[in-house]
C-alpha cells in the first residue's frame, strides 16, 4: 500500500498540527495532495487507466472545494498551506 498509518500520521502531524487532527483543512489538503501525486505518478505509466483518472478528477476538485473554503474562511491560512504544499491556484 502507498499510504501507510505511518505516513498518514506523518502528514497529519506536519499539516494539521497532531495525529488526532484530521480534520482540518489545511490536514485533508496535504492528504489529498498527497493522493493525487501518487495517482498522477500511476497514470504516467498506464495512462489507460480511465477508473483512476476518474478517481484523481474527483480528488482535485475536492481540494479545489477544500482551498476555496479556506480562503473564503481564514486568508492567512490559506497562504500557509499554499506555500508549504507548494501549490499554485
Amino acid at each position: 500500500m502507498y499510504l501507510t498509518k505511518e505516513k498518514k500520521a506523518e502528514i497529519f502531524t506536519t499539516y494539521g498540527g497532531s495525529v488526532t487532527n484530521t480534520g482540518s483543512p489545511e490536514s485533508q489538503i496535504a492528504l489529498f495532495t498527497y493522493r493525487i501525486n501518487h495517482l498522477t505518478n500511476h497514470l504516467k505509466a498506464a495512462k489507460k487507466d480511465k477508473s483512476t483518472e476518474l478517481a484523481l478528477k474527483k480528488l482535485v476538485g475536492k481540494r479545489k472545494r477544500l482551498l476555496d473554503y479556506l480562503q473564503r474562511v481564514d486568508i492567512e491560512r490559506y497562504r500557509a498551506i499554499i506555500s508549504k504544499l507548494n501549490l499554485r491556484k
